[in-house]
């Protein structure tokens, strides 16, 4: 099996590709480098040099070889010569390489019609032209070339893109028979990344474009005003020229009508004479007269030619006059059209100018705007860290949180019949409680019944008095103990909403039972009344954080409770 690289079809189509890739990079750097020069390209600027190298390649891939007397010959000024067939504006500048003194190869004669068409900006048209019909190209083509196929018409497109370059190229003086087209391509070996602008250049290199557009345009339309002038003083010259012919016709058709009355006066004086004469005279009169009407039918003839020719003449002169109206209108709406684009051409100047501000100032605001990003992005880095740290906190807290749920629940466990126990004695106690607060008002009653009575007895009263009243302290000092047991066993004041308080004989103290009017103090836990000296002391309760005063059995109660606590 035969290698495919070996193939001519496949070494043809590789030809092909890499010729397209070469004429993509010599046009692409020849229009990038010229409008950075900013100026008419000559025949020495290099890049225009390896433009038309390259284009000599791909126009002598795949020529067919023509026998001659020296050898097999290959050019590619052939088919270049059929574009005047197919384009009538391409005549005037093959009419001038033909004309050029120096060209004596046909290769030369290419060469010249390259840059001739260049400076034409018509290149593009002509090729197009060219490659559309291939029935003509198959004559000097093979069928795989590239003029033949795909890539020929790429690169027709692509030579669009020219039409912003003016060139302008010395043909004569120039040797191009023998220059020897080599391909440089170290002028395309760069670094990729010195082909890409910014923004702003590329709307400056747009204007410029437009900018070259338009005066390419402003130079068609001079060229064009330049051509009416030129036929418009043609057309004065022949106007006068046949004005003055008319002049000549009229001074002519004068002179005629002259020898007309003139040959008509002699023709009836010879007719009276003819009359009057003898009769063998007649024979000669009749002879002169035959030629007098020969004479006079020749110039009748000679009239009405003349007169033809003068119609003619008018109406040449009045079209002529008609050309010339035409020609004044378009030549004023020429110069019209010239200063509207020389006001856009100022417009655009203009633009340029407001253009390379705006880009000023929108390179200090993205300036702004990159240091604006770089703090947004430290203080995004800050609260992404406390975020860490705050989501750490979070899980800790919440891990506190399970293991006191934990707790509780286990405290719950443990407690909760003791906590039921503990409830039975405390309503126990408070019935007991109760049952002693009944006995113990009976007991007053009884004690102020006796007081009265002692009263009523004059000799009796200080013998009645301390004997009432150490019988009152020793009533008193009774429920004083269980009051402390019921102290001891109550959780909080909270657990028996409807219990009765001891505070409803606030004069007296519960413990001492010393009279505390003036120093009352109320114990936070139990709610009894109670004098300095009972409650002396402060502790933190269920029921609020701070320390509050309690009485002193609330306090011995408390404080076993907080030691045998397990929390």
């Amino acid at each position: 099996m035969r290698d495919d690289t070996e193939d001519p079809n496949y070494l043809m189509a590789n030809e092909r590709m890499n010729l397209m890739n070469m004429a993509k990079l010599s046009i692409k750097g020849l229009i990038e480098s010229a409008l950075n020069l900013g100026r008419t390209l000559d025949s020495d600027y290099a890049p225009l040099q390896q433009f038309f190298v390259v284009m000599e390649h791909c126009l002598k891939h795949g020529l067919k070889a023509k026998k001659t007397f020296l050898g097999q010959n290959k050019s590619f000024w052939g088919p270049l010569e059929l574009v005047e067939k197919l384009v009538p504006e391409a005549a005037e500048i093959t009419a001038s390489v033909k004309d050029l003194p120096g060209l004596k190869t046909p290769v030369g004669r290419g060469r010249a019609w390259l840059r001739l068409a260049l400076m034409q900006k018509k290149l593009s048209e002509y090729m197009k032209a060219l490659i559309n019909k291939k029935e003509l190209l198959s004559e000097f083509y093979e069928p795989n070339a590239l003029m033949m196929e795909e890539e020929g018409a790429i690169i027709a497109g692509l030579l669009v893109g020219l039409n912003v370059i003016d060139a302008n190229f010395c043909m004569k003086g120039e040797d191009l028979d023998s220059q020897v087209g080599v391909i440089d391509f170290s002028m395309y070996l760069k670094d990729g990344n010195s082909s890409k602008g910014s923004e702003g250049d590329g709307q400056i290199t747009a204007i410029l474009d437009q900018k070259n557009y338009v005066e390419e345009l402003n130079r068609h339309l001079n060229a064009t005003v330049n051509n009416l002038q030129a036929k418009v003083d043609a057309l004065e010259k022949s106007n006068t020229k046949l004005t003055e012919e008319l002049a000549v016709a009229n001074n002519r058709i004068i002179t005629l009508q002259e020898e007309m009355e003139r040959v008509k006066e002699e023709s009836s004086y010879i007719m009276e004479s003819n009359r009057k004469a003898p009769k063998p005279d007649r024979t000669s009169e009749g002879q002169a007269l035959s030629e007098a009407r020969k004479h006079l039918k020749e110039e009748t003839q000679l009239r009405l030619d003349v007169e033809k020719e003068l119609e003619i003449q008018i109406g040449m002169r009045q079209e002529m006059e008609l050309a010339m109206k035409m020609l004044e209108k378009d030549v004023c709406e020429k110069q019209d059209a010239l200063v509207s684009l020389r006001q856009q051409l100022d417009d655009l100047r203009a633009l340029k100018h407001e253009l390379a501000f705006k880009l000023q100032s929108s390179d200090l605001g993205v300036k702004q705007k990159s240091e604006l990003n770089s703090r947004l992005e430290e203080k995004t880095n800050q609260m992404a860290a406390t975020i860490k740290q705050l989501e750490q906190r979070l899980r800790q807290a919440e891990r506190d949180r399970r293991s006191a749920e934990l707790d509780t629940r286990l405290f719950k466990q443990d407690f909760g019949d003791k906590i039921d126990s503990l409830q039975l004695e405390v309503e126990a106690l408070t019935r007991q409680r109760n049952q002693l607060e009944s006995e113990l008002k009976q007991e007053r009653e009884r004690s102020l019944q006796n007081s009265r009575s002692i009263l009523g007895r004059g000799s009796q009263k200080p013998e009645a008095k301390p004997d009432g009243r150490r019988r009152a302290q020793e009533e008193n000092v009774k429920p004083a103990k269980p009051l402390e047991e019921s102290h001891r066993l109550q959780p909080h004041p909270a657990d028996e909403p409807d219990q009765p308080l001891l505070s409803e004989k606030p004069q007296t103290c519960q413990l001492c039972q010393e009279d505390c009017s003036p120093t009352k103090n109320v114990c936070q836990n139990c709610r009894g009344s109670f004098c300095d000296a009972c409650s002396t002391n402060q502790l933190p309760l269920p029921s609020s954080i701070k320390p509050e005063r309690v009485c002193n059995p609330c306090h011995e109660h408390l404080m076993k409770q907080y030691s045998t606590s397990p929390s």
